[in-house]
């Protein structure tokens, strides 16, 4: 009985380091590790060149009160390419091809037109949809894990940027929401849903040319 027990014990402690080191290099695998929300967020800005997807939105005053709400589709094509489109609850179209942009207000018959220059590299949108260059606008930092959603908080370097910060939660590599706190206390929250990556987007989605009969300011 001695000469078999001292193997057996043997075979536990092997198999005991056997189980340890598999599970470090499960860890250590890349893709198997759970990534905290600023590593999913430099992957999606450096493997996803292109998106499709629905959103929705709400503001919430400094009160705490939601006030509007709003849903419609996005998509966009890096570098610089972006188009978000509200449906409900009035019809609106923010478009850029990279050189210009148009915010076209249906109701109101009017269209905005303003060259995109470096100022968008610091909005809310570009730190998803824009540049894979995010350090050089945001501070990052971890916010931790909410209901499976992992959460992280972006300051904006820019002084006259005019929102004090964005929150971003993933879950799987992709953003599911974004809150957005203005220097008035307002946050306006999104959702996203059904988001499509590196699919063929045709480039005519992100050209504009203003109806006959609307105002064009520029």
């Amino acid at each position: 009985m001695r000469d078999m027990t001292i193997p057996d014990r043997a075979s536990r402690v092997l198999r005991r380091a056997a189980a340890v080191v598999a599970t470090a290099a499960l860890a250590a695998w890349p893709g198997l590790a759970p990534a905290g929300a600023i590593d999913q967020l430099r992957e999606f800005a450096t493997a996803t060149k292109s998106a499709r997807g629905e959103f929705s939105q709400q503001q919430v005053r400094a009160s705490g009160r939601a006030a509007d709400t709003a849903s419609g589709t996005f998509a966009f094509s890096r570098p610089g390419r972006f188009r978000w489109e509200v449906a409900m609850p009035y019809e609106q179209l923010i478009v850029t091809d990279g050189e210009r942009l148009h915010f076209y207000d249906k109701d109101l018959k009017q269209v905005t037109v303003r060259k995109v220059g470096d100022a968008i590299s610091a909005t809310p949108a570009a730190i998803l949809f824009g540049s894979n260059d995010i350090d050089s606008s945001f501070t990052l930092r971890e916010s931790g894990v909410v209901e499976g959603v992992e959460w992280l908080e972006a300051i904006p370097k820019a002084k006259d940027s005019g929102f004090d910060r964005i929150r971003i939660g993933f879950r799987g590599g992709l953003p599911e929401a974004m809150e957005v706190r203005d220097a008035f206390g307002q946050t306006t929250r999104f959702a996203f849903r059904a988001i499509e990556r590196n699919p063929a987007l045709d480039p005519a989605i992100f050209r504009f040319t203003p109806p006959r009969g609307v105002d064009v300011v520029q």
